[in-house]
């Protein structure tokens, strides 16, 4: 085997100030070429959202995407460490850096125009590697290759470069925490791209110095005093590769559920990079916390929380309580997994002359993450499987499961492997026969014995597994449920729990419902009748009333964007033009299917339907509408491009001259009407609204509060809607920057609602 060696020898000669501001300039140039690197993913991120109807996939194919162009960069890098001069690689990635200043600014690359109906994320995966595939793949090469070029200088930290990283990660940290906080508020997309390529020029310009001083630095250092890596790298092919498959798989489990919990947490509040960088922001903390010699918090305490954690986020009932306790839950455990798998890399890191490989090998493992759950899991499961999986698979990641010798695994892995088989299968069929309140007492069973064994790794698994499986079960024995999943989301099909609704649900967001039986058990045959946020006394029915009664009590043509389970069909009346603007393909054929719900068949047979991004499809419309009804929603979110100004403007295009826009804007945690009212005052209309969030859902009728806003021109238009006392106007607020294409304030909107 060859020998590989780095220059780690004496301190050059020279006064230390020299040898200081060497290292500054390394530290400086790598904490930039992060902070660059990763402000660069929300900012196109959101770029692309609209076109793809906010839906939180993007985020999750952006990191597929991302990891890979990573995954190439670290691999360029290695490339050019291990073939390439030092004189030879520094010049080369010079070129590269110039080369991927002329692919700027970031914009959305030519030819690139309306997304396919079927494989969204293959054309998003297009989309991302034509717009920034080069300023990124350029980027990405900085981290490994000012490491290893640090490594060759002769500098007297050169041997272990590896706290290097921690001022990369530091940088990416700060980019991430900033971007929802002090950039997106602030900084229109435009100018953030400006900015951006003006920070890449100046990079380019560092990038170029240090590859000048490193060579000069390598030059004077004494050849004799290299440091030989034999005794550091494994003496035979099989550990060799049995080390780089424990780098790939302890950097696959931390990427996998970083995708699933931002997917988790993107759906529930709103596809936003305050919501995205959060679980990234973690994620690179823990980097930064464990690439060190003395991590804190110990592993000891890790690995006790990880079993703890586990335990309770596969308990159903306890993520249930609130959706912020569950937000807290899942975090707190993706931060613990993730501190365990990353000291058990650091613990695991080669000597330096190796360090191109290892950062390859964890880019490996974090792309193959990034692909399992964003790319593979969709197409394998209906719901969100590979997230209790992962939580698995991070149990048998914890560091004393390295302890056990090869001889122990050895003699007992065929007890593993059917005391494996046998738990699966015993809880498969053991929950199906017991009632309820046995199944509480024994997950609570298996917590204990979790809890009491947790420096047992493979009990703990077993325990693990185990306890997913029941509770996968519980929570179907609860209803029956059907799940569908595509790449906007996973629709579920249940019964409510008296057997008389059938109910659609996105997410954990209830997006209709209908009546099957009558109060005596039978069958319920008639017209459908709408429920949910969709009564006729509600919001949504009160608005379309009164905007028909302007109309002389017939409305001509009708445009909804979104269309749930069908609902809203049953507000049309004979000789009315509805069409219904949805995005997802999934929500057509289960609004469609007369055996699971009859709205659209019984109410609006004539009704037509167009599948794609509203706000391009509706911009494809012929002729005005009447009345313009935007009801759409991923889980509990609103996508935010159809509340712009830009969206607005678009809607009062194909509005006559006396028609009415009404927008759903129910959130758990948004506060949207003051938004929407200065952005609407743009536009030259006024706006009202209707907030029912005070009620309570009724379990007897299934009618749901909702709060809606209306839109017109002139007040004398909505003046059916002012005369009933429930309706109130919204004053626009002119000190507010109405959100448009390239500016949103999410934050804006969570603090306002926190002050009702």
């Amino acid at each position: 085997m060859t020998t590989l060696t780095v220059k780690a020898g004496p301190v050059r000669s020279g006064p230390s100030a020299r040898l200081a501001a060497f290292l500054g300039l390394y530290t400086a140039t790598i904490f930039l070429s992060a902070l660059l690197l990763f402000g660069i993913q929300p900012m196109f991120t959101k770029m692309v959202l609209p076109v793809l109807g906010g839906s939180p996939s993007v985020w999750s194919v952006a990191m597929v995407v991302f990891q890979a162009l990573l995954l190439l960069g670290y691999a360029y890098a290695h490339a050019l460490v291990r073939y390439c001069p030092l004189r030879i690689a520094a010049a080369v990635h010079v070129l590269v850096m110039v080369g991927a200043f002329a692919a700027l600014p970031i914009q959305f690359a030519a030819g690139w125009g309306k997304p396919p109906a079927d494989g969204e994320a293959v054309w998003l995966l297009g989309l991302f590697l034509a717009s920034v595939g080069l300023p990124f793949f350029a980027l990405s090469a900085n981290g490994p290759l000012l490491q290893a070029w640090f490594a060759r200088s002769g500098h007297p930290q050169a041997g272990d470069p590896y706290f290097l990283y921690g001022a990369s990660n530091i940088g990416s940290f700060l980019a991430l925490i900033a971007y929802p906080l002090a950039v997106e508020p602030f900084v229109s997309l435009q100018d953030q791209s400006r900015a951006w390529t003006f920070g890449f020029a100046g990079l380019a310009a560092v990038i170029a110095l240090c590859a000048t001083t490193a060579t000069r630095m390598a030059a004077g250092t004494d050849r004799s005093t290299r440091i030989p890596l034999l005794a550091t790298t494994p003496a035979s092919a099989g550990a060799l590769w049995r080390e780089r498959l424990a780098w790939v798989a302890l950097a696959f489990v931390p990427s996998g559920l970083l995708v699933a919990v931002t997917a988790h947490i993107s759906t529930d509040v709103a596809a936003a990079p305050l919501l995205w960088v959060v679980p990234l922001a973690l994620f690179l903390l823990t980097f930064v916390l464990a690439f060190r010699d003395r991590m804190a918090p110990s592993q000891l305490v890790l690995s006790g929380l990880q079993v703890i954690g586990t335990a309770l986020a596969l308990f159903p009932m306890i993520s249930a309580t609130s959706l912020f306790v569950g937000l807290a839950l899942h975090l707190g455990l993706f931060f613990v997994n993730a501190m365990i798998c990353h000291g058990a890399l650091y613990q695991r890191r080669p000597a330096a002359g190796r360090l191109t490989e290892f950062y390859l090998c964890l880019s490996f493992g974090g792309m193959l993450g990034g692909i399992f759950c964003a790319l593979v899991a969709p197409r394998l499961f209906s719901t969100v499987l590979e997230y209790p999986i992962l939580l698995v698979v991070a149990l048998a990641c914890r560091p004393d499961l390295a302890a056990l010798s090869r001889t122990s695994l050895r003699d007992g892995r065929r007890r593993i492997v059917l005391a494996a088989t046998l738990l699966a299968a015993g809880s498969a069929v053991t929950v199906s026969m017991l009632p309820a309140s046995a199944l509480v007492f024994g997950l609570l069973a298996l917590i204990a014995l979790m809890i009491a064994r947790w420096r047992k790794p493979l009990v703990v698994a077993l325990a693990g597994l185990t306890l997913a499986v029941s509770t996968a079960h519980l929570q179907r024995s609860a209803s029956e449920t059907t799940a569908f999943r595509s790449f906007f989301g996973i629709h579920k099909l249940s019964m409510s729990s008296d057997g008389r609704f059938r109910m659609l649900n996105h997410g954990t967001t209830l997006h209709g419902a209908m009546r099957v039986t009558s109060d005596d058990g039978t069958p319920f045959l008639g017209r459908p009748e709408p429920v949910t946020y969709y009564g006729m006394d509600g919001a949504m029915g009160t608005a379309i009333a009164a905007s028909r009664a302007s109309h002389g009590g017939r409305l001509g043509a009708v445009t909804v964007v979104g269309l749930g389970a069908g609902s809203l069909a049953c507000h049309a009346v004979p000789g009315e033009a509805w069409t219904f603007l949805e995005i997802d393909p999934e929500v057509v054929r289960i609004a469609s299917d007369p055996t699971l719900f009859r709205f659209l068949g019984s109410c609006a047979p004539q009704a037509r339907i167009v599948v794609g991004d509203a706000r391009l499809t509706l911009a494809e419309q012929t002729g005005a509408n009447a009345l313009i009804v935007v009801d759409a929603f991923s889980s509990d979110a609103i996508p935010s491009h159809l509340l712009t100004r830009e969206a607005l403007g678009l809607y009062v295009s194909k509005l006559e001259r006396d028609g009415v826009i009404v927008i759903h804007i129910s959130n758990h945690h948004l506060e949207l009407r003051h938004i929407l009212a200065r952005a609407a005052a743009d536009s030259g209309l006024v706006t009202y609204v209707r907030d029912d969030s005070g009620r309570t859902f009724s379990q007897s009728t299934f009618i749901a509060p909702s709060v809606v806003v209306a839109m017109a021109r002139t007040d004398g238009d909505l003046e059916a809607l002012h005369r009933r006392g429930d309706w109130t106007k919204v004053i626009p607020d002119n000190r507010r920057t109405p959100w448009s294409d390239d500016f949103s304030n999410i934050v804006e909107a969570m603090v306002d609602k926190v002050r009702r």
